[in-house]
């Protein structure tokens, strides 16, 4: 089995060199991709100190060395790959030991999976309360899940969810559900996650244990709730648009109506402004405005019905 790993690295010289050298320690790492989101710090030059003693590395940037983003970097990683088979590392994240053992045995005895989710802890850089301790346990989802139930699963967020950097998968599972959406800039890995649930075949790997560690410092993005305030509800959007337009069963946008209108409900929007938002969904998916789903979730229609459990029955 041969992997490659895409790093994406904005301003990532405090973590850079750990991070890299966790990927190459696996012998079944054939090249890790550095892409060098426009840092403004020394990433550039420990990744090409680096390079001097390991030719499996390889720096990319975008044109012009501008930032782009996170998912724009990993897109970048993805489309210049080599290997059959993709996994990513953050910057401030770490692999353990046989990250990609079991991997490869799965994928070996089973070649009709498209990919395999592991386990990924926390490693702290700073301090953390008690409160954040019990937050901060393992990434993973709870117990093996059907890969036709994995979309429910994931999304109803009831067994548990996992991390980008215990996920291996096929590369030419891109194919079949697009790239990383770069308009979003939180929540793409969810995104991407829940098309890979819907569209291929994900099984669990080890989920008892981590294969990875996840840095927590003072700048993690996950801190910044209101960042994710405004994104969550648009990955939503992002999905429902593209579960249309990818002609998916209606039982499956369906579920995502449901969780995109209990989102809205709880901003407590005006009537008006709950049918403006009604027709900017459906007229942004024909397909799906032509079907029992446009009425259902009518706001007028919600109302009467008392939105909870009109919608969980």
């Amino acid at each position: 089995m041969n992997v490659s790993v895409i790093i994406p690295a904005y301003n990532a010289s405090q973590f850079i060199e750990k991070a890299i050298k966790s990927a190459l320690e696996q012998p079944e790492v054939v090249e890790v991709i550095i892409v060098n989101d426009g840092s403004q710090d020394a990433t550039e030059e420990i990744v090409t100190d680096l390079q001097k003693t390991e030719d499996k590395i390889k720096l990319l940037h975008h044109p012009g060395k501008v930032n782009r983003g996170r998912s724009a970097t990993r897109n970048l990683g993805i489309q210049k790959a080599i290997s059959k088979y993709i996994a990513f590392l953050d910057s401030d994240d770490f692999y353990l030991s046989n990250r990609f053992k079991n991997d490869a045995k799965l994928f070996s005895e089973h070649p009709d999976i498209d990919g395999v989710y592991n386990a990924v802890d926390f490693y702290c850089y700073r301090a953390i309360s008690e409160e954040e301790k019990k937050q901060l346990v393992l990434n993973t989802v709870t117990q093996p899940i059907e890969p036709s139930q994995l979309f429910e699963a994931l999304i109803s967020g009831k067994y548990g969810h996992f991390q980008i950097d215990g996920l291996t998968v096929k590369k030419e599972l891109f194919d079949r559900i697009g790239l990383f959406n770069e308009e979003l800039k939180v929540a793409e890995d969810t995104d991407i996650f829940w098309k890979m649930a819907l569209k291929g075949k994900l099984v669990s790997g080890i989920i008892d244990k981590p294969l990875a560690s996840r840095g927590v410092h003072e700048t993690n993005i996950f801190n910044n709730k209101e960042v994710y305030a405004v994104y969550t509800i648009k990955m939503y959007e992002s999905m429902f648009f593209w579960a249309a337009k990818s002609k998916l069963s209606l039982y499956f946008v369906d579920i995502l109506l449901k969780w995109i209108w209990l989102l809205r409900f709880k901003q407590n929007k005006s009537l008006l402004k709950d049918i403006q938002y009604w027709l900017f969904l459906f007229s942004n998916a024909p397909s799906v405005f032509l079907t029992y789903l446009s009425i259902k979730y009518f706001p007028l229609v919600q109302k009467r019905k008392k939105i909870f459990p009109f919608i969980f029955k």
